[in-house]
């Protein structure tokens, strides 16, 4: 049977079996890095052509007259979206954390939505005095919704355990709360792009807002660069800052520290100025 007639036949639930046998192969990112809407149809306005086509069969003019084309006019010009001021009014908007996660759910301008399986919003004790702020969804944490779940995010944990603190922890004195900059994988694991960064960074500011806690943890260069203005994770690490009125120590990411062991000493220097802030 032609390849055509085969594809004509599948059914949808040999569609999803295929789909499944490819991710069990580990094929689970698209090759390209942005989605490609190939049922759209180039806008084909009115043609020169076709106005001459239809004026010769209607006959020739009075008198003398020539027909003449009319003016072209000027296409209509359509306002273009502001990603990131839709952004800031749709963030300003959620006056919770439940209406902010539904303000980002739908917020239509971040391509990278289309290619992840989740939203990956948040996790741990909302009530918690210390939030940190990773970079973006990794694979595991794409599959499962959650932040820091992957062999990074175990990692975390043992971290923060260390000093007393549990994500699950049902007390806010020793919960954490944690997000990230981007709630959506970027393809490859790629760094997020300034655009990208930009058009999210409204909700992480308001989500900040939201959870109100005493004390912020920014994992990495990417959480820096968007909440500081800053990048170069090395020389940033263990110096206290200010971010939206509250202190804020950057980190290494666990991540980072997987791929370089030696660099564990100053993440744990890092988690004791955090305990003695919190006694303090």
């Amino acid at each position: 049977m032609p390849e055509h007639d085969q594809q004509a036949t599948m059914d949808h639930a040999a569609l999803l079996a295929a789909l499944d046998w490819q991710a069990e192969l580990g094929a689970i990112d698209a090759i390209g890095e942005v989605p490609v809407d190939r049922t759209a149809l180039p806008d084909a306005g009115p043609r020169l052509e076709d106005w001459i086509r239809k004026n010769a069969a209607a006959g020739p003019a009075q008198g003398n007259a020539k027909p003449v084309a009319p003016a072209p006019t000027a296409p209509a010009l359509v306002a273009e979206a502001d990603p990131v001021q839709e952004a800031k009014t749709a963030a300003a908007g959620a006056a919770t954390l439940a209406g902010l996660h539904a303000a980002l759910d739908a917020y239509p301008h971040c391509a990278l939505k289309q290619g992840a399986r989740n939203l990956v919003f948040a996790d741990g004790q909302a009530e918690a005095r210390v939030m940190i702020v990773g970079e973006a969804p990794g694979a595991d944490e794409d599959r499962q919704g959650k932040p820091f779940v992957g062999r990074a995010g175990q990692l975390l944990d043992r971290m923060l355990d260390a000093i007393g603190m549990d994500r699950a922890a049902p007390d806010a004195a020793r919960a954490v709360y944690i997000t990230n900059v981007l709630p959506w994988r970027p393809p490859q694991n790629r760094d997020p792009t300034p655009e990208e960064i930009a058009m999210l960074k409204p909700f992480v500011a308001r989500h900040i807002e939201l959870a109100n806690p005493d004390i912020l943890l920014l994992m990495g260069n990417i959480s820096c660069h968007a909440l500081m203005g800053r990048k170069g994770i090395t020389r940033l690490r263990g110096t206290w800052t200010e971010v939206q009125g509250r202190p804020a120590l950057p980190m290494f990411h666990p991540a980072y520290l997987l791929r370089n062991p030696a660099m564990k000493k100053h993440a744990w220097a890092d988690l004791l100025a955090v305990q003695a802030r919190l006694r303090a």
